[in-house]
């Protein structure tokens, strides 16, 4: 069986790559989409997934094809759309490497995945289901991933959800917040931002924001990432949290959370189809291990492409 099935996007990142001759912005075409950066996480660990989803019918669409090819990620589950392009978006980058994006994404290709191109067998075959709230943005992608995540309940798989919040792709803050929140309910482990930790319940508070999540969607993994500050993260109303590993050199921290929960997801795939026997000690063990590949993605340009190996995690932890 593979590890993980993902439905979602699946896009071009151009990401800041110097200036040119001319002194004019330049830059460099990487595959990028939140999904499809997770299984690249976990396979590159030595997982195995399969991704859903739908590019255009161009050369972007083609390229990644490729990359998915390229990284050991099963494709049957790929559509191509005649009509619509691939979606691009351009990430800005801060002095600290910390990102911000521009989509050109209308409608763009991957908001135009129905449910009748959802290939049933790969979640079937899939121990694991992922999504987001990207690909719930618009219809027809918000039924087919919705429609999936009820298909994935209902065959008993284990749910991780990442809502991974972009409001400029959102028609209102309020209807994202709705739709969200509506995703949550098929999830078993939950991976946010401290920001959207507030978006979702009104505190600014981490521990109390983290307990009123707790409160209302109980047996729950709970995992709020920090940025360089590290994870907050709970089960069953307890909680710790655990520091990153800061001697990285950090470039571009692009993929960064993406990267953070495939080895979350690669560390806990003992217990898929039964989360209930992961002990408190374990999930500590696996959010420790998953900073230390969010650390190590951001010590390279691009999502998939920062995706570090099993080997360098190890050196990581161990140094």
């Amino acid at each position: 069986m593979l590890d993980l099935a993902a439905i979602g996007e699946l896009l071009i990142d151009f990401t800041p790559s110097g200036v040119s001759e001319q002194g004019n912005p330049l830059f460099e075409c990487n595959p990028g989409g939140a999904p499809a950066n997770v299984l690249a996480a976990l396979t590159r660990l030595g997982g195995t997934g399969a991704f859903i989803g739908k590019v255009g019918s161009d050369t972007f669409g083609n390229f990644l094809y490729d990359i998915l090819k390229q990284n050991g990620i099963d494709h049957r589950g790929l559509r191509f759309d005649p009509k619509v392009h691939t979606t691009l978006a351009f990430v800005h980058l801060s002095k600290t490497g910390d990102r911000s994006f521009s989509f050109y994404r209308d409608p763009g290709a991957d908001r135009m995945l129905s449910y009748d191109e959802v290939d049933q067998d790969i979640i079937g075959q899939a121990r694991a289901f992922h999504f987001g709230s990207v690909s719930m943005t618009h219809e027809p992608s918000r039924s087919a991933t919705l429609g999936a995540a009820r298909l994935a309940r209902e065959l008993g798989k284990t749910i991780s959800y990442d809502p991974n919040l972009r409001p400029a792709l959102w028609s209102s803050l309020e209807k994202a917040k709705e739709v969200i929140l509506k995703g949550m309910e098929y999830a078993d482990i939950l991976k946010i931002s401290e920001d959207e930790l507030t978006f979702l319940t009104g505190e600014t508070e981490l521990e109390k924001g983290a307990e009123r999540l707790a409160d209302m969607y109980k047996g729950k993994i709970l995992l709020i990432t920090l940025g360089p500050k590290g994870c907050f993260f709970g089960m069953d109303g307890r909680f710790d949290r655990l520091p990153t590993y800061d001697r990285v050199k950090t470039i571009d921290t692009t993929g960064a959370g993406d990267a953070f929960l495939g080895g979350f997801l690669f560390k806990i795939r003992p217990y898929f189809g039964h989360l209930q026997d992961l002990t408190f000690e374990e999930l500590h063990d696996a959010v420790n291990f998953a900073n230390a590949v969010g650390s190590l993605a951001t010590t390279r340009k691009g999502a998939i492409p920062a995706m570090p190996r099993l080997e360098e995690v190890r050196a990581l932890m161990e140094a």
